[in-house]
């Protein structure tokens, strides 16, 4: 029997990821595949699960809900901002994207959703939030746990 992805495997996986309407949002075509640990929150949790079970060489297509990839899309999460808290040197332009800086330092993503003489909203929510998301996934290395206790 060949040998299936668990938790705590590294796995190597070629992918292509879409939205239901078909738009390509990313794909490793081209490049390296994502190598990642099976269970250990490195990638989104319908992934991590759609890995699992796999051996090398299978392919599968994965339909992950929102819930299971990066969560709903939260109002709360666009906020408005007086134009005068922009440096002057910036010009607002709707679909930017910025940087803000958290109460604890943390960097947040932000993306500018409209622009009024006045106030500029910035949206923090994952572009992907709320999506259902669709992977094209093909296992192509499994390597086991790392040993614990590595023999000179």
């Amino acid at each position: 029997m060949k040998e299936q992805a668990k938790k705590g495997d590294k796995v190597k996986v070629h992918y292509h990821g879409r939205l239901t309407d078909g738009t390509t949002f990313d794909s490793s075509e081209g490049r390296e595949p994502l190598e990642f640990e099976v269970g250990s929150g490195m990638v989104i949790k319908g992934f991590d699960e759609g890995v699992s079970g796999m051996s090398v060489g299978d392919k599968k297509t994965v339909a992950i809900p929102s819930h299971e990839a990066y969560g709903p899309r939260q109002e709360e999460m666009v906020m408005e901002f007086p134009r005068s808290n922009f440096p002057p040197d910036i010009e607002p332009e709707v679909g930017m994207a910025l940087q803000m800086h958290g109460e604890n330092g943390q960097e947040l993503p932000v993306v500018i959703v409209e622009v009024t003489p006045d106030t500029v909203m910035l949206d923090a929510n994952h572009p992907l939030a709320g999506q259902e998301l669709v992977f094209d996934i093909e296992l192509v290395d499994i390597k086991g746990k790392s040993p614990l206790i590595i023999m000179p």
